[in-house]
């Protein structure tokens, strides 16, 4: 009886009714209202509703090429990065290793998703281009390119593949070592063994992995801009192109809203299969967690020596951009100076300044409105909760130049002129970013037993006290994933905010882009390796401060791909 009131009460409490309404608002005019502007501008032609630009569009050649060359660039990416993803995965969790190589694994594969979504792009350039180190210093070799399908795939599926790895690895050390044992017991070899247990308990990963991997490469602006140029034509550079270019709003939200299409079927496909997760591994019985049996001494040589490959490979290139960003002229003058240095912090000064004080106050809002949200979708009872949830992910959902370009024709005119200021780029970050905090802030709630909050609340205490004195230090580790991947995004991305800079507000990834386009790559180099250095300063500083103040295990806060 006690517990009903309590919950009724709660249920009426006006600090969370208020809060709820809140946020309710602001995912109406951050959220919706942007989405509703781009499809008014994509179906409303004179006030009437017309599909005469979707068709106008759709019937050019050159933009169908590119909705085609989207999907094989994504499907590709998805294919390999997740045999990639599994490769890595497979081998940390079965083959036996000890924690010295599993962080160095880590170390490597973590390293591209803390990093600006072209640094890749920026290091391939220099070994496979004409002047590049492998492909001329080395092989002798001359007219090579790197342009096109190939490599816009090669740096996509390195810079993506880590989130399969992080995806699958849970997966498969969940599993344990009892199945193998017994399967092994009755005479089962290992290969027998991986085909008819190992891979049918993984295909719900698996899937999750491609899924994942097929929506950061759809989303992928920034690549295919620098590597894929008019030999490979995608639909978010087209976009960008037919807006910065052309100053065709109408088709560059034409062109997203036909990205968007193939985004919202794999953000469906993607909640379906993580939603059908119900292969049981864990039963709570004993049993060994080892991976002795795993492989097989063979396998493992196998398995470790391709990880190894990748992972020096990983970190040669960016050892390459490191040398790079020293060098006078890469490839032409490797004189060492600390000239492109000087230049970031004199000429890009101000991009400097501007994204680390838009980094640094979107940090803990993000971090705050993640928990806010999680806490209102897993203890609130009210109607319309499901909708508020799906509303607080649809940016995430959301390729980034959809985002941005939505942004733009939302924001850009009276009475909400609101583009080119540090607010909206902000904005920006915190509603598309912060959906990760808010499904850490929803999972560790539901390991949290409610009676907690109903005893601090039948003594007396208001919503509000018992949210900020006993779930909040609970929930910690989810506050401080939230603003470290907050913090790491809007260090990093690119997609939706080149929409929203001005001459006012600017970021580093908008000028590094431009040093690529103006083949300035020492100064490019110098602004990425300064990039990676802060979010590695702040993910640490946020990580000692989340294993002094945590109540729970320590959360690690490296962001996910995507633009």
């Amino acid at each position: 009886m006690a517990t009903t009131a309590v919950r009724r009460r709660r249920m009426r409490d006006p600090a969370l009714a208020i809060t709820a309404l809140v946020i309710a608002g602001l995912l109406a005019f951050f959220v919706l209202y942007p989405l509703g502007a781009l499809l008014a501008r994509v179906f409303v032609v004179g006030g009437e509703p017309s599909i005469a630009p979707l068709l106008e569009v759709l019937a050019q050649p050159n933009h169908r090429a590119a909705f085609f060359n989207s999907l094989l660039l994504a499907t590709l990416v998805g294919v390999i990065g997740t045999a990639l993803g599994f490769l890595f995965a497979f081998t940390a969790a079965r083959a036996g290793l000890s924690a010295g190589w599993v962080r160095f694994l880590d170390i490597a594969t973590l390293l591209p998703l803390i990093s600006p979504p072209f640094t890749t792009s920026i290091s391939l350039i220099f070994s496979f281009g004409p002047r590049g180190l492998i492909t001329h210093d080395l092989l002798g070799l001359k007219g090579v390119t790197i342009y096109g399908l190939s490599g816009t795939l090669a740096a996509e599926t390195l810079t993506y593949f880590p989130i399969a790895y992080l995806t699958l690895r849970p997966v498969l050390s969940a599993m344990g070592n009892t199945l193998d044992e017994m399967a092994m017991s009755l005479g089962s070899r290992r290969l027998h063994l991986f085909r008819t247990v190992t891979l049918p308990l993984a295909v719900p990963g698996l899937a999750n992995a491609f899924l994942l991997l097929f929506a950061c490469s759809l989303a992928d602006f920034a690549t295919p801009l620098i590597l894929a140029g008019n030999r490979f034509p995608v639909l978010p550079t087209e976009a960008y192109l037919q807006i910065t270019g052309l100053f065709d709003l109408q088709g560059g939200a034409v062109l997203s809203f036909v990205l968007l299409v193939p985004a919202l079927v794999v953000y469906v496909a993607q909640r379906y299969w993580v939603g059908r997760r119900q292969y049981v591994t864990v039963t709570g019985k004993s049993g060994s967690a080892g991976s002795s049996k795993g492989v097989s001494p063979a396998a493992r040589i196998l398995l470790v020596g391709a990880c190894l490959l990748v992972a020096l490979f990983v970190l040669y290139l960016y050892a390459l951009l490191i040398f790079a960003s020293l060098v006078q002229a890469f490839g032409a003058n490797h004189t060492w100076t600390l000239d492109h240095y000087r230049v970031i912090f004199t000429e890009g000064q101000k991009a400097i300044g501007d994204t680390l004080i838009i980094a640094l106050i979107g940090m803990p809002l993000g971090g705050l409105y993640g928990v806010l949200v999680g806490y209102i979708v897993a203890r609130g009872r009210f109607a319309g909760r499901q909708v508020l949830e799906m509303a607080a992910m649809v940016n995430y959902a959301l390729p980034g130049t959809i985002v941005g370009i939505a942004y733009l024709i939302a924001f850009n005119d009276p009475p909400v002129a609101l583009t080119g200021t540090a607010l909206i780029i902000i904005a920006c970050y915190v509603f598309r970013y912060s959906p990760t905090g808010i499904r850490a802030t929803i999972a560790q709630l539901h390991q949290i037993d409610r009676s907690l909050e109903e005893a601090s609340e039948s003594l007396g205490a208001k919503g509000g006290t018992t949210f900020r004195r006993v779930v909040l230090p609970l929930i910690m580790p989810a506050f401080f994933a939230g603003l470290g991947v907050v913090f790491i995004r809007s260090m990093t991305a690119i997609s939706a905010t080149i929409f929203l800079v001005s001459i006012d507000w600017t970021l580093i990834t908008v000028r590094i882009l431009e040093n690529m386009t103006e083949l300035a790559l020492g100064p490019a180099a110098a602004f990425s390796v300064f990039v990676i250095i802060v979010v590695m300063i702040v993910t640490a500083a946020v990580n000692a401060l989340l294993r002094r103040l945590r109540t729970g295990q320590e959360m690690p806060v490296a962001g996910m791909g995507g633009g």
